[in-house]
């Protein structure tokens, strides 16, 4: 996978956009917002807590004696630093038998859980299937016309951003995982266009060139056909554009399940326009929140995120009150989550 360019003065490979200043999506902080911010980062100040909350944003399984051990102070000093970040709203208790655990919440990972972990080699992301080879047919010179002009408007629309290079790149890769599972290809072109946006929409969150002030959510089933369409449907639905909302699939299918569609359609909730598409890395590396129904397995696991494993049945034959109970099981978990993320439904 293709993650940026090398720069040809010293050979590092880095994102081929870093000097580009960043874009901002959304809206500016009310007085509320900014007042609950500033508490936070003030608790934040102190390294000591910013290293527990780092801890914590690894590893949410550790007891208060790990805590201490691994942060080199006195067990006193630990709880009365995990007191203090709970009651700012950056930790809450976990249940267990064996002890207090605590883990960060909806808002800390969104707000701040980025800037919890080192990306330095010492923390590289533990990933749960390798990365694509290289492949003679993803080399744009070796591209169909269509796809050739669907990189030259992505180019366009990325100039400042990232490289034609980069953008080629990336369109070529879409384009060739796409192609897998298409059996019919008439739209392949259309299909690779949107599919290379979003990565590369993804890809200028992960790098910083564009700061969101809405959470990002990432729905992931094996098919992408079914579970996670109407898990991003629902979210949207509800709470539009407060929250920020992708799909993926392990093994996507070609298309999205027509019962699936009727049972939205329904509810007055679209999906018509959404594709199945493959699970990326820079898609899961863009994601506050990271739920996966049933493919679990092949998610990369980046710190700093929050994953949820929904136990969703896959609709796939079960009849049309079947795919009902299936949609109304997730409508209910999608309610759940918008309260956890603190975002108003419409």
């Amino acid at each position: 996978m293709v993650l940026g360019d090398r720069s040809p003065q010293d050979g590092d490979r880095r994102p081929a956009a870093l000097t580009t200043a960043p874009r901002a999506v959304g809206v500016p902080l009310d007085d509320a917002h900014a007042r609950s911010r500033t508490q936070q980062i003030a608790v934040l100040t102190d390294p000591d807590r910013l290293r527990l909350l780092s801890e914590l944003a690894v590893d949410a399984t550790q007891p208060l004696d790990d805590l201490a051990a691994t942060s080199g102070l006195d067990i006193d000093i630990v709880h009365e630093h995990l007191d203090v970040l709970s009651r700012s709203g950056l930790i809450e208790p976990v249940p267990s038998t064996a002890g207090p655990r605590w883990r960060l919440t909806p808002e800390a990972i969104v707000r701040f859980g980025r800037l919890l972990v080192d990306t330095g080699p010492r923390n590289e992301p533990v990933r749960a299937r390798s990365d694509h080879e290289p492949r003679e047919e993803t080399s744009p010179a070796v591209l169909p016309a269509a796809i050739l002009r669907v990189v030259d408007q992505l180019a366009y629309r990325h100039d400042g951003s990232f490289s034609r290079e980069t953008v080629a790149a990336y369109v070529a890769e879409s384009y060739a995982l796409l192609a897998e599972q298409a059996h019919i290809t008439r739209h392949l072109p259309s299909l690779t266009s949107r599919f290379a946006q979003q990565r590369l929409e993804a890809l200028a969150t992960t790098t910083g060139l564009v700061l969101r002030g809405t959470p990002e959510v990432l729905f992931v089933c094996v098919q992408n056909a079914g579970r996670s369409q109407m898990a991003a449907a629902l979210l949207r639905s509800l709470a539009g554009g407060a929250v920020h909302v992708r799909t993926a699939g392990s093994s996507p299918a070609s298309s999205i399940d027509p019962d699936v569609v009727d049972a939205l359609d329904e509810i007055g909730v679209p999906v018509a326009a959404e594709f199945p598409k493959p699970l990326t890395d820079e898609v899961v590396q863009a994601a506050d929140v990271v739920i996966t129904m049933g493919c679990g397995d092949a998610c990369p696991i980046y710190p700093g995120r929050r994953y949820l494993d929904w136990p969703v049945e896959d609709p796939v034959g079960l009849g049309v009150e079947g795919v009902r109970a299936v949609r109304d099981d997730i409508a209910g978990r999608v309610t759940a989550l918008v309260e956890e993320l603190g975002v108003l439904s419409r």
